[in-house]
């Protein structure tokens, strides 16, 4: 047996459920990095603190799923744009090469937000597989349903996209979440960048629809499925535009209904799983030393310019995570 030598995991409560070993460890094997695992373990709020003291220097990093993504921000030192922005962080990245003076292994730990890269990377591939052109003009209307922290995710991914200049949110409490607003106007650099409608204003809803040039669904599981079925209900009118893209982060079902009722209507729909792969693959580059850093600004540049061995880890976890699903 292979002696592990370099050890990543995923930690939240619930995590039965989690792909992510699936995922890192088929990049592992692309990689040839053979003393690498990366496992999964239930650690909610109260156990964070005692999991990251039992830890060792084989330790490379962690990926945090909820509700440890704000729980984590105490004992690292966000790194990336969208870590320091949203004081959100997915991904800890362990440096063990330096001393506090304690006589203990204390790493240094970097926090990293893959999140919302993840979301436009899953937007910038399908639109490049779809041949779809976009008009950097930010006159795009963007549509995010849901105002939880996925939401905030969506909305900072959405103020990425060059094509997009307005973001409308749609919530069942509509007064969850005020930084959404200040969020987009910071860099969308306008005031009104985004409002606020209730997901049961159906005339809203489907005007947004309507007018969308990208829709992110961030709400859970089936809670999609009224929305879907307003969609396929909606006249022609509520028809997407062209070359329309829509990312459910949900891939159980796989397709959901709100990909079905926008494809049946002529939009591109995105399933979640793509999501789920981009960020595990920045992670993967992170945690491995690959690359140094994250940024947000040229992420997709870069993964295009990748080398051989780094595209055929992204083809390695694509195939891994098709298998599963």
């Amino acid at each position: 047996m292979t002696q592990v030598n370099h050890r990543c995991a995923v930690l939240g409560k619930p995590i039965a459920h989690s792909l992510s070993p699936v995922l890192h460890n088929a990049a592992y094997r692309a990689l040839g990095l053979d003393d690498w695992r990366y496992d999964r373990h239930e650690v909610g709020e109260e156990d964070l603190d005692g999991f990251l003291k039992g830890l060792d220097p084989t330790w490379a990093g962690l990926s945090l799923t909820m509700p440890l993504k704000k729980t984590i921000q105490p004992y690292g030192e966000p790194s990336n744009l969208w870590a320091r922005e949203l004081k959100v962080a997915n991904t800890a990245v362990f440096d063990w090469s330096g001393n506090d003076g304690s006589g203990e292994p204390k790493p240094q730990v970097r926090l990293y937000n893959t999140d919302v890269v993840g979301i436009q990377l899953a937007f910038d591939h399908a639109t490049r597989a779809a041949g779809i052109h976009t008009d950097d003009d930010r006159q795009g209307l963007a549509l995010v349903i849901g105002n939880g922290n996925t939401a905030s995710s969506a909305v900072a991914a959405c103020t990425m996209m060059p094509e997009i200049g307005h973001i409308t949110v749609a919530a069942r409490h509509p007064d969850k979440n005020p930084a959404l607003k200040p969020l987009a106007e910071k860099f969308l650099r306008r005031s009104n960048a985004l409002n606020v409608i209730a997901l049961d204003d159906d005339a809203a809803l489907l005007d947004a629809f309507s007018k969308a040039s990208v829709v992110v669904s961030t709400i859970p599981g089936r809670a999609a499925d009224p929305v879907a079925s307003l969609l396929a209900e909606a006249s022609a009118a509520a028809k997407p535009t062209d070359g329309a893209r829509l990312l459910d982060v949900v891939y159980d079902p796989r397709p959901t209904a709100l990909m079905h009722a926008w494809r049946e209507r002529g939009g591109l729909a995105i399933g979640g799983e793509e999501m789920l792969l981009y960020q595990a693959l920045i992670q993967v580059l992170l945690m491995t030393g690959i690359w140094d850093g994250d940024p947000p600004s040229d992420a997709d540049s870069r993964l295009q310019n990748t080398t051989v061995d780094d595209d055929h880890v992204e083809i390695a976890m694509r195939q891994a995570l098709e298998e599963v699903l």
